[in-house]
């Protein structure tokens, strides 16, 4: 995804443009894109019918084909290069926020993705498999466009993001372990046929966030020393962004055409992955406000806790789901079907926090709007 909001939506002229006219093109017809690019992709498995023998004839590192990994790396490092690492520093301004945060990410969040895979996709494994990855791939990037679109607190959204991007190297592998392996077995849940390895998710976490993460931190540190912090967040960033979204975009039409046969035959599955999907979000954006609510938090950090809790990381999860389970997996396809809910209902979302900032916060509302309010 390209995780870049125009300059101009931090702008006053323009804060009272609606929300989807203050989005990158990129960004407002993500959804759009992401269709195409299925469609592409079932075509072109039609079309060349030993695609995946060809795709694998040279394999790297975590039994990745080559033209895989690739596309997952483009896709995660214009991500990573946008994190401002130098921000955790500031983390301790605020440790309600943090700690609030921090739970709501790392405990709330898996928790509840798990229940709720559990609970609506008994009887599909991998698709379940696939929705608790994504439950455990905290959003790290495309918060921060919600966020400024929602009035948010740039600042704590930062710090956020960046603690998310590190907390993911050391905790994705164990949380996997616990909510794959170890939880449905203490709970009596059937894991037939999921033979997991903590090492295989560790190294795939390794390479495909470690890498990326690596690139983007040096990109950020080496782009601001000689130039500065204002070209490289208005000259180098917008041009970096787009590659996420291409390396999505190459990802899933290399999916598609992979599982185009799986999927047109059982086009009901999309439908019953994305049901969970949706609860997920509705249910940790809305707790997530009313807990900053009843904490007394101002309006703005409110809407950055709901944000960064609802929010998931579909890149990485789509990078482990390939790297562990294999391009046609469920757990892969669980994946792609993440961004294209999620953008259209995040942006709803950001409709809704505005909303209640003009109901419950008139005091954070720029002067000029409540005036014409």
């Amino acid at each position: 995804m390209s995780d870049v909001v125009s300059e101009h939506t931090s702008d006053p002229v323009t804060q009272g443009a609606p929300v989807i006219a203050r989005l990158s093109f990129l960004d407002r017809f993500l959804p759009l894109w992401i269709i195409l690019a299925m469609v592409a992709g079932i075509g072109l498995g039609r079309a060349l019918p030993g695609l995946n023998t060809r795709l694998n004839a040279i394999q790297v590192t975590s039994g990745t084909s080559l033209p895989i990994f690739i596309g997952l790396l483009v896709m995660m490092y214009p991500v990573l290069a946008k994190v401002r690492y130098d921000q955790l520093g500031s983390v301790t301004r605020d440790r309600r926020m943090l700690v609030s945060s921090l739970v709501l990410n790392w405990v709330i969040g898996p928790a509840v993705m798990f229940t709720l895979a559990w609970l609506m996709l008994p009887d599909l494994p991998a698709y379940r498999t696939g929705l608790i990855i994504v439950g455990l791939a905290r959003c790290i990037a495309m918060v921060l466009i919600w966020n400024d679109l929602s009035g948010g607190d740039r600042e704590a959204a930062a710090v956020l993001v960046a603690l998310n991007s590190l907390f993911q190297v050391v905790a994705f592998a164990l949380l996997g372990y616990f909510y794959l392996n170890v939880l449905p077995g203490w709970l009596g849940l059937s894991t037939v046929g999921l033979h997991l390895s903590i090492w295989r998710i560790a190294e795939t976490v390794a390479i495909f966030l470690g890498i990326p993460l690596l690139a983007g931190y040096l990109t950020r540190e080496i782009g601001e020393r000689t130039r500065g912090r204002d070209w490289y967040e208005c000259e180098l960033l917008p041009r970096l962004a787009p590659f996420a979204l291409y390396g999505l975009l190459y990802t899933i039409v290399i999916l598609f055409a992979l599982q185009g046969h799986t999927i047109t035959s059982h086009p009901a599955d999309v439908a019953r992955i994305a049901l969970p999907l949706l609860a997920y979000f509705a249910i940790m954006w809305f707790g997530s406000f009313a807990l900053g609510r009843a904490m007394g938090f101002p309006y703005e950090r409110t809407a950055t806790l709901a944000f960064t809790a609802a929010g998931n990381n579909f890149e990485l999860a789509i990078a482990v789901a390939i790297g562990v389970f294999g391009v046609t997996s469920g757990e892969a396809l669980a994946g792609v079907v993440g961004p294209l809910i999620e953008v259209p209902v995040l942006v709803g979302l950001v409709y809704v926090s505005l909303w209640a900032r003009r109901h419950y916060y008139p005091a954070a509302m720029p002067a000029s709007q409540e005036g014409s309010r």
